[in-house]
């Protein structure tokens, strides 16, 4: 008899881990609370438009090829991958704008004229990037976190020392250049990681090379599409999915781990719980259950909020590529409003994604899909209609200073999205959007950990365990909850 397990969430990981899981064997049950599948990388429709809610950077491909050749598939039986060129634009002026191309011999001849000497030394960054990457994706990513001894093996060892993990990203990359400009496009990788350049390791330049190196794609139809493609495998091998499905309560029955949905009592083999990892540790477990206490919670460090505007235009923007960063304000301030003073932005940098760039799919003809992000504390209060407007009309005005275009005069549709909103849709903790900061004291088994210490068989997935925040690391973090319980069932019967 198939032993049942009971996934909550329906997030990259927990997708990940029910088609794993199912593909071996288990009679697989996933609960969504909200009505439609994907978490926080969903999508809506409205007016002729379709935006994705949430991931818009599509890095590491290989990770998602993996995970689909383990199904006997690939990305290309799901969506067509194209590759950006440019990859992204930053925007640090009127007129002063860094497009950067996906050639990297174009991209070093691009260093070269604005520093001098500057390729080389680009050279040698992404080379020890590259040792980085390649030993964080073999030897660090799939470590569960169970003991120290995963990192004893004298390989894992060796390569702690080389991997820069007690420098900073900052030291490394002001050592190596010294045009403020490149310093910027180098760090911006790091800017979601949860800290300034100046707290996160040096290890984290394997974003530079993922992102010079790997490049950046995007699927054509949108990013909801790999959602699509892990929801059709799941389905494929059995995966019950079940939307509108809020787990209220999770405890242990007859030494089994049981839960609640709809007031209604589930019981099962195995517990996966992909929802926000302190929602179900300190509202869905009773206090004997918890893995952790509120203080400690209390004393993480989060990676930003957001405030988000999801626009509907009826003109084509001239001069935006589809991935555009808006440089032109100070760098350090806004971090500093972000991860020290944890107060709203003065003058933020900020994001806009225009998808209709690439895809014709996602707007009607001779409209604009527009996507704008400003990075924002987690402890900020009062993100009400007042303060969403009075952001919004800053962007506009900066975008007509640096771009010459008043989008206010265009709009068919608009939308906002803010800490409130992450945490009535997501449960988020404190309303963050990208997880826990990948600082050193959150690092490997300094996260919060896979399985409970109280529920027999119940184990956790997702954004604020290991491997961190991020599409690709979610999609390792169900695999890897998945091997343990494949593991433990082979071994317990």
């Amino acid at each position: 008899m198939s032993k049942r397990v009971g996934v909550i969430g329906s997030g990259f990981s927990s997708l990940a881990a029910a088609a794993v899981l199912a593909k071996n064997g288990f009679e697989v049950h996933l609960f969504e609370k909200n009505d439609t599948l994907g978490g926080r990388a969903r999508q809506f429709q409205a007016d002729g438009f379709t935006f994705d809610m949430g991931p818009s950077w599509y890095w590491m491909p290989e990770v998602f090829e993996q995970f689909y050749n383990y199904f006997g598939k690939s990305t290309a039986d799901f969506y067509k991958l194209e590759r950006l060129d440019p990859s992204y634009k930053v925007i640090f002026g009127k007129d002063d704008e860094v497009e950067l191309p996906a050639d990297y011999n174009a991209l070093c001849a691009l260093f070269e004229k604005i520093e001098k000497g500057s390729a080389a030394k680009l050279d040698q960054f992404l080379s020890e990037a590259a040792y980085k990457y390649k030993v964080g994706m073999e030897e660090f990513v799939w470590k569960p976190g169970e003991s120290l001894l995963e990192f004893a093996q004298w390989k894992v060892v060796k390569s702690f020392f080389k991997i820069d993990l007690l420098k900073s990203i900052s030291t490394q990359i002001r050592s190596m250049f010294q045009n403020e400009k490149l310093r910027q496009i180098l760090e911006f990788p790091v800017l979601f990681l949860g800290a300034t350049p100046q707290n996160t390791p040096a290890l984290y330049s394997l974003m530079n090379y993922a992102d010079i190196k790997l490049g950046t794609w995007y699927p054509i139809g949108g990013m909801y599409k790999i959602i699509e493609a892990f929801v059709e495998i799941g389905r494929s091998y059995g995966v019950h999915y079940h939307t509108s499905s809020p787990v209220t309560a999770i405890k242990n029955v007859d030494n089994k781990p049981s839960f609640e949905v709809n007031g209604q009592p589930l019981q099962f083999d195995y517990i996966v719980a992909g929802a926000d990892y302190h929602h179900v540790d300190q509202d869905l477990l009773s206090g004997k259950d918890r893995n952790y206490t509120s203080s400690y919670w209390d004393k993480k460090t989060l990676a930003p909020s957001s405030i988000l505007y999801y626009l509907g235009l009826n003109t084509k923007l001239q001069g935006f590529q589809h991935h555009n960063l808006f440089f032109d304000k100070d760098f350090d301030l806004h971090a500093e409003e972000i991860y020290t003073s944890h107060q709203w932005p003065k003058a933020p940098l900020f994001y806009a994604c225009v998808p209709s760039k690439t895809d014709d799919s996602v707007a009607p003809d001779g409209c604009e899909n527009v996507f704008l992000l400003v990075p924002i504390s987690t402890e900020l209060q009062g993100d009400d209609e007042a303060i969403r407007n009075q952001y919004f009309d800053h962007l506009v005005s900066r975008i007509k200073e640096l771009k010459g275009i008043d989008i206010s005069q265009h709009i068919l549709y608009k939308k906002s999205y803010c800490i409130s909103d992450f945490k009535n849709d997501y449960n988020a903790f404190k309303g963050n959007a990208y997880g826990l900061a990948n600082t050193l004291m959150q690092t490997a088994v300094l996260k919060p950990k896979l399985k409970s210490d109280h529920i027999k068989n119940m184990y956790f997935t997702g954004q604020l365990t290991l491997p961190g925040p991020g599409m690709p690391p979610a999609i390792i973090s169900g695999r890897m909850v998945a091997n343990l319980i494949i593991k433990n069932n082979s071994r317990h019967g």
